[in-house]
C-alpha cells in the first residue's frame, strides 16, 4: 500500500511540475520556476533571480550521443528520462584539440588550458544546450540561439563569455547556446559513410544546429519562448554555419532572423584573386577524408608506405571504410589530422545540405529571406597574426600560445607595466604604426583579403534580394597598453560586449580595466539593446543610439572612449 501511495504522490508531483512548467507561456507565476517540462522529461535548473535576474538550465541533451554507429550520422532525438534531470551544469565540450579558445582539462576556463594545448580535450558525448530567461513570468519572449566560433575545430558553450544571463535579462529574451560536433567529427566529406542513405551530407555540425532548432520548436514555449520568433546567431565559425543554414532548404521555418558576427559564405570563385575565401570546395574536403583514411591505415601498419595505404583504402567497400573509421578512437583521429597537416574544417558545399555555390544560390533568390544583421570588427586581422605569413612575411607574434596565455592571465590591467608590444610581436612589424610595414598596416591588409571581400560579397548579394540587411563595425580599442596595440578591435573582441560578460576569460585581464569600465559597460548596453530591438522587430535601431541605423551599404559604428560612447552612422 505504501508503494502505491508513494507512486501516486510521485505522479502528482510530476504532473504539478509539468503544469507549472506549462504556465511559462501564459505568464502565470510558478511555484518552482526552475523546473520545466520538455518532450523528453522534466529538467531542474537554477533560480538565479537574486543574483542575475534570470533562470537557467544547462546541459540539456538535444540529441543522443553521436558515438558508435551514430558517429558521422545525423543527430537522433534524445531518449526520454524519468523524474527530474539535473540541469545545473554545462554538458561536456565536444571533442577537440586544445587551443587557448577551448575548455582545458576541466570543461571550463581555467589555467589547465595552457597545459592542454594541442592535445585532445572534451568528449564525443556533447550534444547539449543551455537556456537562460528573465526571472519573470512573461511568455512569448523572442528566442536567440547562439553558435560559438573557433574555426569549426574548437570552442565550447561553457566559455564564460557565452553565459546568457546578462543578455537574456537586458534583451528580455530566451537565450540558448548549443554545442555542436567539431573538426572532422562535424564535417567529413566521405559519402561512403552513407551508402545506404542517399542523398546524405557530411555537414554533421549543421545537422546538429538543425536539431537544436527543432528542439527549440518543440520545447521552448515551456521556457517562455516564442517558437515563431527565433533568431539564429553565430560568431566566426558559428556565423559561417548560420549563414550556410540560410541556404539550406531543410532549415525552412526553423528561424526567423539571423545575426552573423564576423562571418562570410564565399568560395574562391566568388572573390577577387588573392583573397582568402571563407569556404573551401567540396573537393578539398574529399581529399582531406581520403588522406585521413590513408594515414590511419599506415599508422596501423596495414600498408608499408603512404602510397600503398592510399591504394588499400581506395579499394575498400563503403562498409569497410565506415566500420574502420567508426572503430577508431576520436582522439586518435584528431591527432592524426594534426600530425599530417590535414586540419581545416567548415561547411561543405556538397550540393546536398549546402548548395555547391551558396553565394550563387543567394544571388538567385534560393535562400531563406529573413532580416539579417551582420557585424565585423575594425581590426579583425589582429587575432590572426600567424596568418601574416600568407602575405610573405613572418608570423606576427614571436611567442607561442602557451606563453601568451600565461602572459595575459598574470597581467594586471590596473597596474603599471613594463610590457611592450615588442615583447609579443615580431620585430619586423615594429613600430606597429609604421606605414606599409607596421603591424597595423599588415594586419589591415590581411583583414582586407580575409574579411572585407567576403563581407562585401555577402552583403551586396543579400541586398540585391532584400532590404532587411544591416551591418555594424566594432571599433573599441581601449585595452591597457600594450594590448591595445596587439589586439585593439580584433576578431571576437565584440563578443563580451554582445553578451555583457567581462569576467574571467581568455582576453579579460588583457582588456578590462577600471579605467575603461564606464565606456565599456555603456557600449555593451547599447549593443545588447540593438540585439533586443532586432529580436523583437527585425531592425537593430533603438532610441539609445541617438541616430537612425540605416540598412547596408550604410553601416553603424559601435565605439567608446574610456568613459564616453562614440556611436555613429557611417
Amino acid at each position: 500500500m505504501a508503494d502505491y501511495l508513494w507512486c501516486g504522490r510521485r505522479m502528482l508531483a510530476m504532473l504539478a511540475a509539468v503544469l507549472a512548467a506549462g504556465c511559462a507561456s501564459t505568464g502565470t507565476p510558478q511555484a518552482q520556476p526552475e523546473v520545466r517540462a520538455t518532450r523528453y522529461g522534466l529538467v531542474r535548473g537554477v533560480d538565479d533571480s537574486a543574483a542575475s535576474g534570470t533562470y537557467a538550465w544547462k546541459g540539456i541533451p538535444f540529441a543522443r550521443p553521436p558515438v558508435g554507429d551514430l558517429r558521422w550520422q545525423p543527430p537522433v532525438e534524445p531518449a526520454a528520462w524519468q523524474g527530474e534531470r539535473d540541469a545545473t551544469r554545462f554538458g561536456s565540450a565536444c571533442l577537440q584539440m586544445g587551443r587557448i579558445y577551448g575548455p582545458g582539462a576541466n570543461n571550463r576556463f581555467d589555467d589547465s588550458i595552457a597545459q592542454t594545448l594541442n592535445t585532445p580535450v572534451g568528449s564525443e558525448d556533447c550534444l547539449t544546450l543551455n537556456i537562460w530567461r528573465p526571472a519573470n513570468a512573461q511568455g512569448r519572449l523572442p528566442v536567440l540561439l547562439f553558435l560559438h566560433g573557433g574555426s569549426a575545430i574548437s570552442g565550447y558553450t561553457a566559455d564564460p563569455v557565452y553565459d546568457g544571463a546578462a543578455l537574456a535579462r537586458t534583451a528580455q529574451a530566451v537565450v540558448v547556446t548549443a554545442n555542436y560536433r567539431l573538426d572532422v567529427l562535424g564535417f567529413l566529406h566521405l559519402p561512403e559513410l552513407h551508402a545506404h542513405n542517399q542523398p546524405a551530407t557530411g555537414n554533421y555540425a549543421l545537422l546538429d544546429h538543425l536539431q537544436a532548432l527543432r528542439f527549440i520548436q518543440g520545447n521552448i514555449e515551456r521556457f517562455g519562448g516564442d517558437p515563431g520568433n527565433v533568431t539564429l546567431m553565430g560568431q566566426s565559425a558559428g556565423a559561417i554555419n548560420a549563414l550556410a543554414l540560410l541556404t539550406a532548404p531543410q532549415a525552412a521555418g526553423l528561424f526567423h532572423k539571423l545575426v552573423a558576427v564576423s562571418g562570410g559564405l564565399s568560395l574562391p570563385g566568388n572573390l577577387p584573386p588573392g583573397s582568402i575565401p571563407t569556404l573551401s570546395p567540396a573537393a578539398k574536403y574529399a581529399a582531406q577524408a581520403a588522406g585521413l583514411l590513408a594515414h590511419l591505415a599506415l599508422a596501423d601498419a596495414l600498408a608499408s608506405d603512404l602510397e600503398k595505404a592510399q591504394a588499400l583504402v581506395a579499394g575498400w567497400t563503403p562498409a569497410q571504410k565506415a566500420r574502420y573509421l567508426r572503430s577508431k578512437d576520436g582522439r586518435v583521429i584528431l591527432q592524426t589530422l594534426a600530425a599530417h597537416k590535414l586540419t581545416g574544417s567548415g561547411p561543405i558545399p556538397d550540393g546536398v545540405l549546402v548548395p555547391a555555390d551558396p553565394m550563387g544560390a543567394i544571388a538567385a533568390g534560393r535562400y531563406h529571406k529573413v532580416p539579417v544583421l551582420t557585424g565585423y570588427t575594425k581590426e579583425e586581422g589582429k587575432l590572426f597574426a600567424p596568418f601574416l605569413a600568407l602575405l610573405g612575411g613572418k608570423p606576427g607574434m614571436k611567442i607561442g600560445d602557451a606563453e601568451r596565455f600565461a602572459m595575459m592571465q598574470r597581467f594586471d590591467p590596473d597596474a603599471p607595466t613594463t610590457l611592450t608590444a615588442g615583447d609579443i610581436l615580431d620585430g619586423s612589424y615594429l613600430p606597429v604604426s609604421a606605414p606599409g610595414t607596421g603591424y597595423d598596416a599588415r594586419t589591415r591588409l590581411l583583414a582586407s583579403r580575409f574579411f572585407d571581400v567576403s563581407r562585401d560579397n555577402l552583403l551586396n548579394t543579400l541586398r540585391s534580394q532584400q532590404k532587411e540587411v544591416w551591418n555594424y563595425r566594432f571599433d573599441w580599442a581601449q585595452q591597457p597598453a600594450p594590448w591595445n596595440e596587439v589586439y585593439g578591435a580584433a576578431h571576437a573582441f565584440d563578443l563580451p560586449f554582445l553578451f555583457g560578460n567581462f569576467g574571467p576569460s581568455v582576453f579579460a585581464r588583457a582588456s578590462n580595466s577600471r579605467a575603461n569600465e564606464p565606456g565599456r559597460l555603456a557600449l555593451s548596453q547599447a549593443m545588447m539593446q540593438s540585439l533586443r530591438a532586432f529580436a523583437y522587430t527585425g531592425q537593430p535601431g533603438h532610441a539609445g543610439l541617438g541616430q537612425a541605423w540605416e540598412p547596408w551599404p550604410r553601416l553603424w559604428v559601435f565605439d567608446a572612449g574610456l568613459s564616453d560612447l562614440r556611436l555613429r552612422a557611417q
